[in-house]
């Protein structure tokens, strides 16, 4: 589940705690306090991508005794939606592409006139829930095939 990030808490006089992540003690004046068990900064990490969970104000996520940042647990556990283009579900660990609201498959990310393909740094149109290329949306703007008439 989800769980509120790790508080950074000073370390009380005398005693040091053991670190959760390398059980070595604690010397610094900060410790993180997570899941109930102390860390150092350092050894408070993402199972997965290794970034450090330990910025305050984030949230960190547990599974099957795993550690996740949001975008680890998300890919691995959460469902991502279904495909605005053909409405099948997207497995959570399936690489998407999103346009505002809207969740794509890879192979359905591509515009809904002429099935062109995006490439990375394409520019692309929303218009209508429709994905568009540059061309056609231009095109629809031209021909006012997008105004709505008003009578």
């Amino acid at each position: 589940g989800q769980k509120r990030v790790p508080m950074l808490s000073v370390q009380p006089k005398g005693k040091q705690k053991g670190c959760a992540g390398c059980n070595r003690k604690i010397k610094d004046r900060y410790l993180l306090k997570a899941l109930d068990k102390y860390w150092h900064e350092d050894c408070l990490k993402c199972a997965c991508c290794d970034c450090r969970l330990g910025e305050v104000g984030s949230t960190l996520y547990t599974k099957a005794n795993l550690i996740l940042c949001r975008r680890d647990y998300l890919r691995l556990f959460g469902t991502t939606g279904n495909c605005a283009a053909c409405s099948k579900l997207i497995p959570a660990f399936e690489m998407v592409m999103r346009a505002r609201d809207n969740v794509y498959h890879l192979d359905c990310f591509a515009c809904q006139l002429c099935n062109q393909r995006f490439c990375v740094g394409d520019k692309f149109f929303l218009k209508n829930n429709m994905i568009l290329c540059q061309m056609d949306y231009e095109e629809g703007q031209l021909n006012g095939s997008f105004e709505t008439q008003v009578q």
